[in-house]
């Protein structure tokens, strides 16, 4: 059974309800949204489901499924969910530390007081799990940083980040999966697609993965 209280429901427009949990964000939290998206994903009337941090936007068919109907779903549901129901894939990801791939592993070796070789032990010693996808295809929002690694962004964010560089900002590391502007401190590149809108399934990561960085090179 479930902890924690309901989520706060909200309706977006007139095809949309935003379940909301309290802050802060827990993997307990995250997994019983993963769990609640699962669920809802076979109620009829409803179309996708999208876990952000922390909360789950439903869309939904109002001719087929109306709002006081998707709102007892989910009260119904809330209460049966287990925080580890959802148990996600395990994977690696190839890394090459350092050098024209990583060119801030330095400034955030010398933010956090480390040497540039320990950060990259510490950051590819870690497991992460994939709380959510967003603010570009394919791009995983992942916890489980090292505290010690927690370094800002960038004063000046950069136009252009090559596409498969890995950085860290704030709290937490990520992967771009395409070129574009961006703040997170780069510390490597991987040789592995995080999008292709070809594929069956377009995106490397989905929510609730477990991602380890494997270190193939390093340059400090």
């Amino acid at each position: 059974m479930s902890g924690t209280p309901p989520p706060r429901l909200h309706l977006l427009g007139d095809a949309a309800l935003l379940c909301e949990l309290p802050a802060p964000a827990t993997l307990a939290q995250q997994q019983r949204i993963w769990a609640l998206a699962e669920q809802a994903r076979q109620w009829p009337g409803v179309g996708e489901t999208l876990p952000g941090m922390n909360n789950l936007t439903l869309t939904f068919d109002p001719t087929a499924i109306d709002l006081d109907t998707l709102t007892a779903h989910v009260l119904q549901a809330w209460p049966t969910l287990a925080s580890g129901a959802i148990e996600g894939r395990r994977i690696e990801i190839p890394v090459a530390y350092g050098g024209e791939h990583g060119p801030d592993l330095a400034d955030v070796a010398a933010h956090t007081g480390l040497t540039p070789a320990e950060v990259v032990r510490r950051h590819s010693g870690g497991e992460y799990i994939v709380y959510l996808l967003g603010f570009l295809p394919g791009f995983a929002f992942m916890g489980g940083l090292p505290p010690e690694l927690a370094t800002p962004r960038r004063a000046e964010p950069r136009t252009a980040v090559p596409a498969r560089s890995i950085g860290i900002g704030g709290e937490q590391t990520g992967i771009y999966p395409l070129a574009s502007p961006g703040g997170w401190q780069l510390i490597g590149r991987t040789s592995l697609a995080l999008f292709d809108p070809t594929a069956a399934s377009p995106t490397l990561l989905r929510p609730g993965d477990r991602v380890r960085f494997v270190a193939e090179s390093v340059q400090t």
